[in-house]
């Protein structure tokens, strides 16, 4: 539960400031979406399932800076997609560390020996790598063999190069604990720091049939606390957070804590659930309705243990009871006894599925917005030939 002092006291002091203000809803981390393009194709994917006119389109670095700005979350995380194809990601997080933002660039690593040198270590920024497992599991989880050990030799080379680096490993039903303690074995070994979360059940991921519910999740992750106990596993959580994860507390989801800024706008109600967009953030947190969303209350959420959820409402949790959060910390995460109660999903509303009209509606936007600027192209070179000035006579015609 090694999250640096440095980075621990700027975000603590974030979250106590929120606090003496007595703000219900404020931002941990931004997560920032500045395309959908990737380089890979992984079964539990749902971000992707987009026509070529969407997946082309690019966040700019100026829409980038001011969607930090405009948030006011210490942190920003950069997934996608997948960012390292993005152009520009240089010169984001370049403008995002100049605005003492926290960085977590996540990528699948692909690229990222190629492109070490768009970046410069900096205690702002960290890459996030996504590795599910050791080889066979990792390469079968993103459909491509090979991935995993370039992964890992991208890893070492940001690591030698003095960046800091990070595993984001994200679980899916049907991994043995055994197995699992072992890939976090040997990210220590690696190392690095993990952030673990199960995987969201994605309305379109091509793989339906791995997502874990709320009951097996909290099952895996006892059995492989219980395996790690007396080991150095350097878990990028709060303690409370891993405590809920096995079934320890009894916490609420909290959209708002890690809102989403994409290609299309601010994403209600959350990184994981696209329902429709705003233009501004203040729109998002003033129109979402906050209250008919998470679980026991949308039939979507109904088995959603992920972060970005629930990392804010941990995080919160260790401010409003900071000794119970250092007692978890000291003891480790508890693997047996009483499970916390579990949330009534009786009265839960039914899911809604808009994801093809709302991609519909972006599609439009896209297409009007392409023919206003074709039109402003032609208007200006219409307008540049009739300036233009007569080529001169010949002097011998003119003779």
């Amino acid at each position: 539960m090694a999250i640096p002092f440095f980075k621990e006291i700027k975000i603590g002091s974030y979250l106590l400031k929120q606090k003496l203000l007595g703000r219900k809803r404020y931002p941990l981390v931004l997560m920032l979406e500045p395309l959908f393009r990737c380089n890979l194709a992984c079964a539990g994917c749902g971000k992707i399932d987009y026509p070529d006119a969407i997946l082309n389109r690019r966040m700019s670095p100026q829409e980038c800076w001011d969607a930090a700005e405009e948030c006011g979350a210490p942190m920003v995380a950069i997934p996608g997609g997948e960012p390292l194809i993005h152009r520009e990601i240089g010169e984001i997080v370049r403008g995002l560390i100049e605005r003492k933002k926290f960085v977590s660039l996540c990528t699948n690593a692909m690229l990222l020996e190629k492109k070490l040198d768009l970046f410069e270590p900096s205690p702002y920024l960290f890459f996030s790598v996504h590795l599910d497992g050791l080889r066979e599991h990792h390469d079968k989880s993103v459909c491509q063999e090979g991935v995993f050990d370039r992964a890992v030799s991208a890893i070492k080379a940001a690591k030698a190069r003095g960046f800091a680096v990070n595993i984001n490993c994200t679980v899916f039903d049907g991994y043995p604990a055994e197995e699992l303690a072992k890939f976090l074995d040997f990210c220590e070994e690696l190392g690095v720091g993990i952030s673990i979360s199960p995987g969201y059940a994605y309305e379109r991921a091509p793989d339906q049939e791995h997502f874990l519910n709320r009951t097996k999740t909290k099952k895996l992750f006892r059995d492989v606390f219980a395996l790690g106990k007396g080991k150095k596993w350097n878990f990028m959580h709060s303690g409370l957070f891993l405590d809920f994860l096995a079934g320890n507390q009894e916490y609420e989801c909290k959209p708002w804590g890690m809102p989403a800024r994409n290609i299309f706008g601010w994403q209600k109600p959350c990184y994981l659930i696209g329902e429709g967009y705003t233009k501004t953030f203040k729109e998002l947190m003033e129109t979402t309705d906050w209250d008919s969303y998470g679980t026991g209350r949308y039939e979507k959420c109904a088995n959603c243990m992920a972060h970005c959820g629930y990392e804010p409402t941990a995080a919160e949790a260790a401010l409003n009871n900071p000794l119970k959060a250092l007692w978890v910390s000291l003891r480790g995460v508890r693997t047996t006894g009483p499970l916390a109660p579990e949330i009534d999903l009786s009265r839960q509303r039914p899911a809604q599925y808009v994801f093809s009209s709302e991609v519909q509606k972006r599609l439009s936007e896209i297409r009007a917005d392409e023919a206003k600027a074709a039109e402003a192209k032609a208007a200006k070179l219409a307008a540049a030939k009739t300036a233009s000035p007569a080529p001169a006579a010949d002097a011998s015609t003119a003779a």
